[in-house]
Parts: structure tokens; C-alpha cells; sequence
């Protein structure tokens, strides 16, 4: 069996690259074949030499570009993903905490050949895109699920149909001056509304760092807030100024003072103002 693995490292979102790799290896699905296509700027990286580490020249774009036109970058190299039997694509950030079997994230014929992991949220939460200019537009009222885009794959024919359509829809888009509001995610969850994918939890997708150590994490989007990475900021190239450890800790301290104001007008703004320092 063997499994392509799409990861992006553009600009400095190449400091999340070893830990991607070393626990994927360890931990995704261990007894198949796995080929990782990385789409990076970076001249070098750890592990390029590997024999199943595939390097692929792509131009840092700028934000929101870079991910929101990462469609267009997979299908670069259709004739490589096509030789494989599934397909993934994982966010840069994400890091494998424990074993993953494939009955737990390969779909079959009757999840339409996709698989995706969720947010733990209620439908009154659902982000969707809601503008009806956009091709990821889903009106009130509909959707059972809110996907997250950092974890998603399928069988290799349903997925590249997955690529194909979305790349065309974000062109589209793009062509009449519309960003769909959380860009490829937005798109992701327009095209899985009329579909049955397999369904992962938020344990597959987690973003939760004070509950790492839970036995039912599988993977974990590390926080790129951390002062570690030198911030979002600084990841997306819109600061050359790492963040402090002091700052970082007044900003954490912000966000959790955030979840005891009553007012969600109030809450807005801390989080807002958290964004701009």
C-alpha cells in the first residue's frame, strides 16, 4: 500500500518540518509505503536526502495565497500522486502523538473514498463561508459538520477529483475579486456538504495544548504562537521580530481572562487586540 503525503514549508513554517516528519514515520500508519512531496522554498531540508523525500521548488506566494491556492501547487505533480493508492494532506504544524491503523483513517468506497477530521463544534458555531458571491458559499441551516483543512485525504481518484474541483472553484473565485472567508477550508467544507466522508474527530485535528497528554490525541496542531516558533507573526513573514517570552506569556494570559468575560462583544476584542501585539 503506499501513501502520498502532501506538506507544505514555505518561508519559515520550515521549523515545523522535523517534527512533522520524524513522528509521522513513527506513528501514521507505519506498515505502508509513505512518499512525502514536500512544496518548499527553501533550497535544503532535513531528511531531503531520505529516498521517500521529494522536494518541490515552489515560490512563497504571501498570505492568504499560499494556502488558499495550494490546489494549484498539488496539481503540479498529478502524475507522481496518481502512482499512489491514497492521498493526505496535513498541515504544516501538525505533529503524530500515537499510533494511527488504517482502519482508523483509510476510507473506503462508502465514505465516497475522503476522509476528513472536524471541530467539536455545534452547528450554531459552524464558520462556513456566507457570502453567496463565493463558490464555498453554504447558506443557514445546512451542514452536519464543520471540517478543519489542516487533515484530509482519500483514495487517490476521489481525492484528485477533490483537488481538481477546488482549485478550479478558488480560481473562480479569485477571478471575480472573492477570498472565501477561511480560504481553502471554506471550499474543503463546501465540497464535502453533499458527500460521506469519513469522519475523523477533533483527536485527529487537535489544537488543544494543555490536553497533549490525553490518551485520545492522535494529532495535534502545534501552537504557532509559541515564542519557540517566534510567533504567528514572525511564521508568516509579517514581522522579522520574533515574539518575547514575556509578551507571549501576557498574550496567553489574555486569552484565558477571555473565556471569564460574560460580554462577547468584549471577547472580540481581546482577541483582536491579541492579533495586533
Amino acid at each position: 500500500m503506499k501513501i502520498a503525503i502532501l506538506y507544505m514549508a514555505l518561508g519559515r513554517y520550515t521549523v515545523f518540518w522535523k517534527d512533522f516528519y520524524t513522528s509521522c514515520q513513527k506513528f501514521f500508519i507505519p506498515e505502508a509505503d509513505r512518499e512525502y512531496y514536500v512544496f518548499t522554498d527553501a533550497e535544503n531540508l532535513e531528511f531531503a536526502n531520505n529516498s521517500n523525500v521529494h522536494l518541490i521548488h515552489q515560490e512563497k506566494r504571501g498570505w492568504p495565497y499560499d494556502t488558499l491556492l495550494r490546489f494549484d501547487m498539488f496539481l503540479g505533480i498529478e502524475d507522481k500522486l496518481k502512482k499512489a493508492d491514497y492521498i493526505f494532506f496535513f498541515n504544516g504544524n501538525a505533529k503524530f502523538l500515537k499510533k494511527i491503523a488504517p482502519k482508523e483513517m483509510l476510507p473506503d468506497d462508502e465514505h465516497d473514498g475522503l476522509v476528513a477530521a472536524t471541530f467539536d463544534w455545534t452547528p450554531d458555531k459552524f464558520t462556513y463561508d456566507r457570502n453567496p458571491e463565493s463558490l464555498a458559499y453554504i447558506p443557514y441551516g445546512e451542514g452536519k459538520y464543520y471540517f478543519r483543512g489542516g487533515v484530509n485525504g482519500g483514495k487517490t481518484e476521489a481525492y484528485l477529483k477533490l483537488i481538481h474541483t477546488l482549485s478550479e472553484n478558488t480560481k473562480k473565485d479569485l477571478d471575480k475579486g472573492v477570498i472565501a472567508a477561511w480560504h481553502d477550508e471554506s471550499h474543503l467544507n463546501k465540497y464535502l456538504l453533499d458527500k460521506n466522508p469519513l469522519v475523523l474527530s477533533h483527536y485527529y485535528c487537535f489544537n488543544r495544548e494543555r490536553l497533549f497528554n490525553s490518551p485520545k490525541v492522535k494529532i495535534v496542531m502545534q501552537d504557532k504562537t509559541l515564542y519557540k516558533f517566534g510567533g504567528h507573526k514572525y511564521l508568516r513573514g509579517l514581522t522579522d521580530k520574533k515574539i518575547s517570552l514575556p509578551l507571549y506569556l501576557f498574550k496567553r494570559g489574555l486569552k484565558q481572562i477571555h473565556f471569564l468575560v460574560p460580554k462577547k462583544s468584549w471577547r472580540k476584542k481581546i482577541r483582536e487586540y491579541c492579533n495586533e501585539i
